[in-house]
């Protein structure tokens, strides 16, 4: 249609360029009144011009505005979380939009910034998917194939498990955890007894059983926006996770690679979350999350400064906020205890 608008644009021009010559030629005999109808003529060649071109951009301007507006109702709906929060000391100040430190053990509360708020929590739905997928108790050496089911029609995101591959319902569970592979997830719900709707009422009963009493799961990867909780609730879900061994290992793993179909050589998956090979961490579940209404979004447990806690970081702006965000979390707690360390040997 596009193209042919341009012919037709073209056709147009040649017509008003040669009415304008012809006009100019007219000039010399009849005035300025040839000149007119030139300028006239140049006018209306301008405007169906305009009009044929704008043509092309009119699906996609109304697609973004969509979108746009979609993203800005999540933001507003919450607005008030971008403030800043410092801690009680002023020493630590998080970038993330909505945070929570806790202690594993007695959940007391070590910080928080805006921690009541409900926000879409994107990938971090896959640790729920995983604790269904292992109370269902089902053979995890079982082959699941990835079909066009399991496409991303929503997003549009990129995935290297082509249709077809046939993974073990372990590898699935592993890749979707660790290198955060929305085919996998979509895959391991759409295997589950009963299909996708009855893994989606198990993931919201499970979620209800753990205490996650503001959340709400709509699918098994998380890149629905409706997808949501506060970072109260995502304590809960990663302390429950945390009990299962093998969500604690495949979330931690750095890397790890399949044999895809007859591919000759295995495809190399990594961690999603850069900290997992930094040595100065001892991280013992981790889980990344990123879509546009929820921003950049990390969960983790850690052993800091001997004291094991749990990390929730939700709507970081930047590429690197979340992890710029840990760290100071680490070096804050650190800070303290080696602070309150040096007192007691002081007063003793």
């Amino acid at each position: 249609m596009f193209t042919k608008g341009l012919v037709a644009v073209a056709l147009i021009c040649a017509s008003a360029f040669s009415m304008a010559g012809e006009a100019v030629a007219h000039k010399h005999a009849h005035g300025k009144k040839s000149t007119v109808i030139a300028t006239a003529h140049k006018s209306v060649v301008k405007k169906v011009a305009v009009k044929v071109v704008k043509r092309k951009h009119v699906r996609h301007a109304k697609s973004d505005i969509r979108h746009v507006a979609r993203v800005k109702h999540a933001r507003k709906a919450s607005s008030h979380r971008y403030a800043v929060a410092r801690s009680d000391d002023g020493s630590l100040v998080l970038m993330s939009s909505m945070a929570l430190v806790v202690s594993q053990e007695d959940e007391k509360t070590i910080y928080a910034k805006h921690s009541d708020v409900r926000s879409p929590i994107a990938s971090l739905t896959k640790l729920m998917t995983a604790m269904v997928v292992l109370d269902a108790n089902l053979p995890m050496n079982e082959p699941l194939m990835v079909t066009g089911d399991d496409v991303d029609m929503l997003r549009g995101s990129s995935s290297r498990l082509p249709v077809d591959s046939v993974l073990s319902r372990e590898d699935m569970l592993h890749l979707a955890l660790m290198a955060s592979e929305n085919r996998a997830a979509s895959a391991l719900s759409r295997a589950y007894p009963g299909g996708r709707h009855a893994f989606v009422e198990a993931m919201n009963r499970k979620a209800r059983e753990i205490g996650m009493t503001q959340s709400r799961f709509i699918d098994s990867t998380g890149l629905h926006a409706e997808n949501s909780a506060t970072a109260q609730d995502l304590v809960k879900m990663v302390k429950a996770s945390y009990q299962y061994p093998l969500i604690r290992r495949f979330s931690t793993s750095e890397s790890y690679d399949v044999a895809l179909n007859e591919r000759s050589l295995p495809v190399h998956f990594r961690n999603t979350n850069a900290l997992i090979k930094n040595v100065g961490w001892d991280i013992g579940l981790s889980k990344t999350g990123y879509i546009n209404e929820a921003g950049r979004c990390l969960v983790m447990q850690a052993r800091i400064a001997q004291q094991p806690v749990i990390i929730v970081l939700l709507d970081s702006q930047g590429a690197y906020t979340r992890i710029g965000d840990a760290n100071r979390v680490k070096k804050w707690i650190e800070t303290k205890a080696l602070r309150a360390s040096s007192r007691t040997a002081k007063f003793g």
